[in-house]
C-alpha cells in the first residue's frame, strides 16, 4: 500500500531519477582493464563493453594497462576525472596488489578512498592447477611431491602481490613445503607457461583455464572460493582440504572514480546490471565457468572492503612485496 510519506517523497525522487535516466556519455567510454588480453577479467570486460555500446549509444571500449599486478591500471582510473567515462574493471587481485602496496609505503591509491564501486559483473571462482605432468590431484599430494623434488618447484602468479601470489605464501607456510614464485603480467602468460610445463603450480579464476581443465592439458587441483565451482564439482575447495587461510572469493567488477556524481554513478549501474541480465550476455558468463553479476553498488563496496580487511593482515603477516 503506497504510504504518505512515499507520496510525498515521489517529487522529489522523481527529478533525481530523471537526471539519471539523461546522462549520456559525452563521448566514448574506456573500461581500464589492468591486465594483458586473453584472461579472464580481459574477456569479460569486452562482453559488457559490447552490451553497453548497444545501450549507452555511446562507443565503450577496453583498454589494457597491464602491470604491477593490476595497480598501473587502477591507478589510471583512481585519477581520472570523474565524469562516467573512465571506468576500471577488476578482479579479486585489487584487494592482495593494494595490500601488498599500503605494507610497503608505497600505495598509489586507496580502494576505499578513490574508487566508487558501481556493481559486480560475475562471480568467478578462483582454482588452483597444476601442469598436466605434474603426478598430483590435491593439495596434499602436492604438498608432498614437492618435498619430494631434487629442486624447487615453481609457482606462477599474475604479479606480485597478486592474489596467487598470496595464496602460494599461504599454502607454503601452512604446508610447510618449498616453492618458488616466479610472477607474470596477467593470466594468459602463466596459463600458457603451465601448459608448456615450465610452472609446475599457479591459479586463476576459472574462465582463464576452464577450456584446458577440460581438454585434460591442465589438472584442478583445488577452488578458493567457500563453495565447489557449478563448473567443476568434483574440484574440493581448500578449506575441504585442510588450507581454510587460503580461501579467497574470486569476483570481477566495475568501479568509477571517485567523486563521480550520483546521476553518473546510478546510470551506469541501471546499464551493467541490466547487462548481467541480459541472456545473450548471462548466457556466454555461465559458459565461463562463472556466474552474472548486477549487485547494488552498497552491496558490492561492502563484499570488496571486507575481503580488504581480510587479506591486509595475511599481507603484513607474510610479508608480501610488490617489485
Amino acid at each position: 500500500m503506497t504510504t504518505r510519506r512515499a507520496l510525498l517523497a515521489a517529487p522529489l525522487f522523481l527529478p533525481a531519477l530523471a537526471r539519471a535516466q539523461n546522462w549520456t556519455p559525452s563521448g566514448p567510454i574506456r573500461i581500464i582493464v589492468p591486465f594483458p588480453a586473453g584472461g579472464t577479467t580481459d574477456i569479460l570486460a569486452r562482453l559488457y563493453a559490447q552490451r553497453l555500446t548497444e545501450t549507452l549509444g555511446s562507443s565503450v571500449v577496453v583498454e589494457n594497462r597491464g602491470g604491477a599486478g593490476g595497480s598501473i591500471g587502477a591507478d589510471v582510473v583512481a585519477k581520472a576525472a570523474p565524469d562516467g567515462q573512465t571506468l576500471l574493471f577488476h578482479n579479486l587481485t585489487f584487494s592482495t596488489t593494494t595490500a601488498a602496496l599500503e605494507h610497503m609505503g608505497r600505495a598509489p591509491h586507496s580502494i576505499e578512498r578513490d574508487f566508487a564501486p558501481i556493481t559486480l559483473g560475475a562471480n568467478v571462482p578462483m582454482m588452483l592447477l597444476v601442469a598436466k605432468d605434474v603426478p598430483v590431484n590435491n593439495l596434499r599430494d602436492m604438498v608432498e611431491w614437492a618435498k619430494r623434488q631434487p629442486t624447487t618447484p615453481f609457482y606462477g602468479s599474475t604479479g606480485p602481490g597478486s592474489t596467487m601470489n598470496l595464496v602460494g605464501e599461504v599454502l607454503k607456510r601452512d604446508g610447510s613445503f618449498p616453492m618458488e614464485h616466479v610472477p607474470f603480467r596477467g593470466a594468459a602468460p602463466l596459463v600458457q607457461e603451465m601448459l608448456a610445463g615450465r610452472i609446475h603450480f599457479g591459479g586463476d579464476q576459472l574462465s582463464s583455464s576452464l577450456q584446458h581443465i577440460r581438454g585434460g592439458a591442465l589438472k584442478p587441483v583445488a577452488t578458493l572460493s567457500a563453495t565447489r565451482a557449478r563448473a567443476v564439482p568434483d574440484v574440493p575447495t581448500v578449506r575441504e582440504q585442510g588450507f581454510p587461510n587460503a580461501e579467497l572469493l574470486g569476483w570481477n567488477g566495475f568501479f568509477a572514480p571517485a567523486r563521480t556524481p550520483e546521476p553518473i554513478l546510478t546510470r551506469l549501474h541501471t546499464e551493467i546490471a541490466a547487462a548481467a541480465r541480459h541472456a545473450p550476455v548471462a548466457a556466454r558468463i555461465e559458459e565461463l565457468g562463472a556466474e552474472p553479476g548486477g549487485n547494488s553498488p552498497a552491496e558490492f563496496g561492502a563484499m570488496v572492503h571486507a575481503q580488504v580487511a581480510h587479506v591486509r593482515p595475511l599481507v603484513r603477516e607474510l610479508q608480501l612485496q610488490m617489485g
